[in-house]
């Protein structure tokens, strides 16, 4: 379902819950002569369903919110990983200081362009985190090298630290990104939903009357929170994006090659 528009999705749900209230009201207009007993009942199940249906809505919106937060903190833990790995590079002996800082510019580069490939191009999506991985086997190469050089803890030892918590940001990042509402609650939500509108319509045909503009309104609110839910739940496409301020702050910082000096200290990350 992810690989489908959520505007489709939504129109498709819309649609669906006016042909479910117009046949519940279609239906309820059959038995509108059984009496007040069956009014009542269906007035009953209504309230329940419309409960229920809000205790859903407020569950799954609640699930697509904390992923979103959590791909919202891995962008900034892998920001702050790769600024700290930059600048313990300048620990590293002076030969391999610039060709690691020159890869971890390109990491940081690719790794912000992976945040924004569409999730409908798997191939794009799957060609520059190789790319990444490549740039993290060239990087833990040169720490390994750097170690054989000097394996003091305060040199070479500090920034394979760092390197190895930026790796395991990038993979926990991943993760986040492809980490999405279960399927099945989003069926079993879109179900409840349709089931409730059926029931509107028929409490409305046992009443005798058309279902009234308020629920026209009711189903359009609940169209539009389904599609905030699926909007949030989207990492790579929608309206709603994870921002990436800090991922670009850090490039504008450490894009410039600096020529034998280090980065002034007004602009370089903090540690």
């Amino acid at each position: 379902m992810y690989s489908q528009s959520n505007v489709l999705i939504v129109s498709g749900l819309f649609i669906v819950m006016l042909l479910a209230m117009e046949i519940g009201f279609r239906s309820g207009l059959r038995r509108q002569a059984s009496g007040t007993e069956a009014i009542t009942q269906a007035n009953a199940v209504l309230v329940s369903m419309l409960g229920l249906l809000a205790l859903l809505l407020a569950f799954t919106f609640a699930a697509a919110l904390q992923r979103y937060e959590d791909r919202s903190q891995t962008v900034v833990a892998e920001a702050n990983a790769i600024g700290t790995t930059y600048l313990r590079a300048r620990l590293l002996p002076r030969g391999m200081q610039d060709e690691v800082k020159a890869l971890l510019r390109q990491y940081l580069d690719v790794r912000i362009q992976e945040g924004r490939v569409d999730s409908t191009e798997p191939k794009l999506h799957g060609s520059v985190l190789h790319q990444a991985k490549l740039l993290e086997a060239q990087l833990w190469s040169h720490a390994v090298k750097a170690a054989e050089q000097d394996s003091r803890v305060v040199t070479s030892g500090l920034f394979i630290q760092s390197l190895n918590e930026l790796i395991d940001t990038s993979s926990t990042r991943n993760a986040a990104l492809n980490r999405h509402v279960p399927e099945i609650v989003l069926f079993l939500m879109f179900a409840t939903i349709v089931l409730t509108t059926a029931t509107l319509g028929y409490a409305s045909g046992i009443a005798g009357h058309r279902v009234t503009l308020a629920a026209f309104v009711l189903v359009m609110l609940i169209a539009m929170v389904v599609y905030l839910i699926i909007d949030l739940d989207r990492p790579r496409r929608g309206v709603i994006q994870v921002s990436h301020e800090s991922m670009l702050s850090l490039q504008q910082t450490i894009g410039t090659p600096q020529s034998g000096s280090p980065p002034d200290a007004s602009h370089a990350p903090r540690r």
